[in-house]
């Protein structure tokens, strides 16, 4: 389509969308990871219902590091409200887990300190984060205009001839932002969004079509063909497998959450009463006093010895006897002795 006739078309949508549906609300003054959740909760849906998902978000979660370990199962309960509350839940989840682990922590506020095409390519490395919430975070927190456009949305603006089937499969809308100026980009992205909520939604309805063709009077060409009966009953097969599969997952996560938290509460109990054990003071130990019974000592009765009597033999004394001595007769010489 020449670039003209695409300036003119989309000039003509914004004029016809704004008659259409309510002025949108202004943009929650969110920081720049809040952001790229809310555009998570907000692609494909109606503004009403993702503000609701994301104040949800909020209150059931203590932070978004819960809501990062949290399943896409558990996530898809909270966001509920939403059309395809899974396809939300896998986007909110891969994101934070994306950021956290590039960054360790949640807080992406440098980037807005960046240049915006430095900051955008940044954004385009996590996973989760879709061409529609960098074009979001881009028009409501960089200060850059970069009109969001959904699944939906390219399918809205293919029918009625904005883009051609070659610029439907590369996801882009060239000369969108040339035709809609900056200061109104915010308020024709949430108009476009609304038209392709509704459109997914039923896109056979009448109402949808006559809004449609009131905007291109040769959109009818390019309008999506019903499915046959066989087709559909295959869908809704398939749909009621996904749906039983889902509520199999449900189950089990419910099971496993049940699980994960009565042993969290044990634990919980067996630290707290270690720890109260630990801080209550000691009582000092008694010592028990064993009183030792007096040991009777048994007293031997000993029997008298009787000593025998030795007779003892009276001992003879022997007399020693003596040796008489004789005296010899004084000798002859005696008597010769000379007189004096």
């Amino acid at each position: 389509m020449p670039p003209s006739n695409r300036a003119e078309l989309l000039t003509k949508t914004h004029k016809i969308l704004k008659k259409h549906y309510p002025a949108p609300a202004a943009p929650l003054n969110l920081p720049l990871m809040e952001q790229l959740v809310f555009a998570g909760c907000l692609e494909e849906s109606p503004s009403e219902a993702a503000q609701k998902a994301y104040a949800t978000l909020e209150e059931q979660f203590f932070d978004w590091n819960e809501v990062r370990v949290s399943t896409v199962v558990e996530l898809s309960e909270v966001l509920s409200m939403l059309p395809d509350p899974r396809a939300a839940a896998t986007r909110v989840q891969q994101t934070l887990q994306s950021v956290f682990e590039t960054a360790y922590s949640f807080d992406i506020e440098p980037l807005k300190k960046q240049n915006i095409g430095v900051a955008v390519k940044q954004l385009q490395k996590h996973q989760g984060v879709t061409s529609f919430g960098v074009s979001y975070v881009t028009q409501t927190s960089l200060g850059g205009h970069d009109i969001p456009v959904s699944a939906g949305a390219l399918e809205v603006l293919y029918i009625l001839g904005v883009i051609d089937e070659k610029e439907r499969g590369s996801k882009k809308v060239p000369g969108m932002e040339r035709a809609i100026p900056k200061n109104k980009g915010l308020e024709f992205g949430a108009l476009l969004n609304q038209l392709a909520y509704e459109f997914t939604k039923s896109p056979h309805s009448p109402a949808v079509r006559k809004l449609l063709l009131s905007i291109s009077a040769d959109a009818k060409e390019r309008f999506p063909k019903r499915r046959n009966k066989a087709a559909e009953a295959k869908a809704a097969k398939a749909a009621a497998e996904a749906a039983k599969k889902a509520e199999a997952e449900k189950k089990a996560a419910e099971k496993a959450k049940a699980a994960a938290k009565k042993k969290a509460a044990a634990k919980k109990a067996a630290s707290k009463k270690a720890a109260a054990k630990k801080a209550a003071p000691k009582k000092p130990v008694k010592k028990k006093t064993v009183k030792k019974k007096p040991v009777k000592k048994k007293t031997v009765k000993k029997k008298p010895v009787k000593k025998k009597a030795v007779k003892t033999k009276p001992a003879k004394k022997k007399v020693a006897k003596k040796k008489t001595v004789k005296k010899k007769a004084p000798t002859k010489r005696l008597g010769k002795r000379k007189p004096r």
